[in-house]
């Protein structure tokens, strides 16, 4: 088989050269185990009872397409997304650590966990009635690209990062996994960096793309750079948007309704721990709009109608101790 092609909402990924060939571990019974497949190291994940599948990158360990067992695509990903391993993927679920955005400069942006090779843990796999799923293993001392600042080579820091991916017929479920398997404390940020996408190129359509739920929330407008108090309107895209939403005090979870399209609703609900111990959430909303899009190498200029980020996060100054263990969890459920 030379040519392979997968078709998503936005364009054909195109591999050649590939073979497309199952994965099935010996060490259990293939019916115990999700149906998965590589093609240009891109793995499918199905839920063999509801007919859902997701479909995950090793590089990033970018999931880049999940689609219900009704065959409603969840994510979005540019036709332009570079899928080579030359620069992070534009789309899907980004992940984000040790920070969010560059307030490290000798750091890269968003961190390490997006421009690396992770490693599939093929005894991870499964498919029961209830659900199907995988996880992804990413050890610090085979994270070769965008290190820096305090994680550069020289490090006295260690850690092992864990993803996992879990979907049925109508939810997809995520979980970034932080060990710290050093003896040293250190401080992080965490996020899951998802590009919904938006029926009928409808993102700038107040009435059918909006995030509900994020009344009383600190907010830090990056566009304007004023900070202001959410009110009980939903959140829009009317331009550029780039906006950080705190939770107020004693909320923990992010737990929101995000419109993508007329008639077409998921909701989202987030939660972070350090060792079992529940820690502030906060929700980012980002879209390029015309200018930025126009900016962007791997992003399509009149796509920005099509998506809207909606990305909960560990933002406050965290820190994880040694032996310490960090969890980050999305559950998104299509309505």
């Amino acid at each position: 088989m030379s040519n392979i092609r997968i078709v998503t909402h936005s364009a054909s990924l195109l591999f050649t050269n590939e073979i497309l060939w199952p994965v099935i571990p010996h060490s259990r019974k293939a019916k115990d185990f999700a149906h998965y497949l590589t093609m240009s190291n891109i793995r499918i994940v199905t839920h063999s009872a509801s007919g859902a599948s997701c479909k995950i990158h090793d590089f990033g360990a970018c999931l880049i397409s999940y689609q219900t067992g009704a065959g409603r695509e969840c994510l979005f990903v540019s036709r332009d997304a570079k899928m080579d391993g030359s620069k992070a993927i534009r789309g899907g679920v980004p992940l984000v650590f040790p920070q969010f955005g560059q307030p490290d400069k000798s750091m890269p942006q968003h961190g390490f966990l997006r421009t690396n090779y992770w490693t599939v843990d093929e005894s991870s796999a499964f498919d029961t009635k209830e659900s199907a799923g995988i996880t992804y293993t990413l050890q610090l001392k085979d994270a070769k690209a965008a290190r820096g600042g305090i994680w550069d080579e020289q490090t006295m820091f260690d850690c092992t990062c864990l993803y996992h991916v879990m979907i049925d017929g109508t939810k997809l479920t995520t979980t970034l996994e932080i060990q710290n398997t050093s003896t040293k404390r250190f401080f992080f940020q965490a996020l899951l960096h998802t590009y919904y996408f938006v029926d009928g190129k409808q993102a700038m359509d107040g009435s059918k793309c909006y995030v509900k739920g994020l009344e009383g929330y600190s907010v830090i407008d990056k566009v304007s750079n004023t900070e202001y108090i959410s009110g009980s309107d939903p959140t829009t895209i009317q331009g550029e948007t780039d906006r950080v939403y705190n939770p107020p005090v004693g909320k923990d979870m992010v737990e929101v309704t995000i419109g993508v399209g007329k008639g077409k609703e998921l909701k989202l609900t987030a939660v972070g721990t350090v060792d079992g111990k529940k820690k502030p959430v906060s929700c980012v909303v980002w879209n390029p709009y015309i200018e930025k899009a126009r900016g962007l190498s791997d992003f399509g200029d009149d796509q920005y109608q099509e998506m809207i980020c909606v990305e909960p996060g560990i933002l406050g100054e965290t820190q994880l101790e040694g032996g310490s263990v960090s969890k980050l969890t999305q559950v998104v459920e299509m309505l």
